[in-house]
């Protein structure tokens, strides 16, 4: 049985989710948990291969199905290799993406059957989805303005993935399956308002997470807390 917390963050491209996910772990240690933070597609050495032939566009042709499998390939390399064994340990474990991106991308965006995902999902992840969906909120031009700009600072004027070059219909399309899937379970998934700044989106997920976990809230503002 996981001794651990597992947290995940999702939402469109350049919602501030690598920035917020490494906030909170900062916060955590600070509150005395130890933390493991981990991305996907990725997370393992195997899993990292997939990511890049992924987000490359190299898959693309041969459809979403294709692409479905290869992250639950990922995924199931991912879960046994670090997350399962994290939790196991005590630790809590913060990943950027999770199941419910390839819900929202191959299957919204994609049009792969939901039953299709849901049962790969079952057999992938079974009883260990995440105690915590951090559901990232943001219009989508906003976002793509701030994802193609990443890029561009990481990989030179002009890169960008896979996702990143789909048009703005796509992008409102996928957000809205975002929402559909916080709308449908409350219980695991919190939408954040991302149109804010870092502090305060950082303060609102930290309210969440001492709210719904295991974890006693501090008085630091989380302005300071991670300076």
């Amino acid at each position: 049985m996981a001794l651990g917390k597992f947290i995940t963050f999702e939402g469109g491209e350049g919602t501030g989710k690598s920035t917020q996910l490494k906030r909170l772990s900062e916060r955590l240690r600070k509150s005395g948990i130890d933390v493991v933070t981990t991305r996907e597609p990725g997370g393992t050495p195997g899993a990292e291969i997939i990511r890049r032939t992924i987000l490359s566009g190299r898959v693309a042709r041969l459809g979403p199905f294709a692409e479905a499998l290869l992250m639950n390939a990922a995924r199931d390399d991912h879960l046994n290799e670090v997350i399962r064994p994290a939790l196991v340990s005590g630790s809590w474990v913060l990943c950027d993406r999770f199941a419910d991106s390839t819900r929202a991308y191959q299957g919204t965006l994609g049009g792969v059957d939901s039953a299709l995902l849901k049962a790969l999902e079952k057999s992938v992840v079974g009883d260990d989805m995440p105690d915590l969906t951090l559901i990232l909120d943001l219009d989508p031009e906003i976002g793509l303005t701030r994802a193609r700009a990443a890029t561009a600072a990481e990989a030179g004027e002009g890169a960008s993935d896979r996702f990143e070059k789909e048009d703005i219909e796509q992008h409102r399309k996928l957000r809205q399956a975002f929402l559909d899937i916080a709308r449908d379970e409350p219980d695991r998934c919190v939408l954040i308002d991302a149109n804010r700044t870092v502090d305060e989106v950082a303060a609102s997920i930290w309210e969440v997470v001492t709210d719904r976990l295991d974890v006693a809230a501090d008085e630091t503002n989380d302005s300071t807390a991670d300076r």
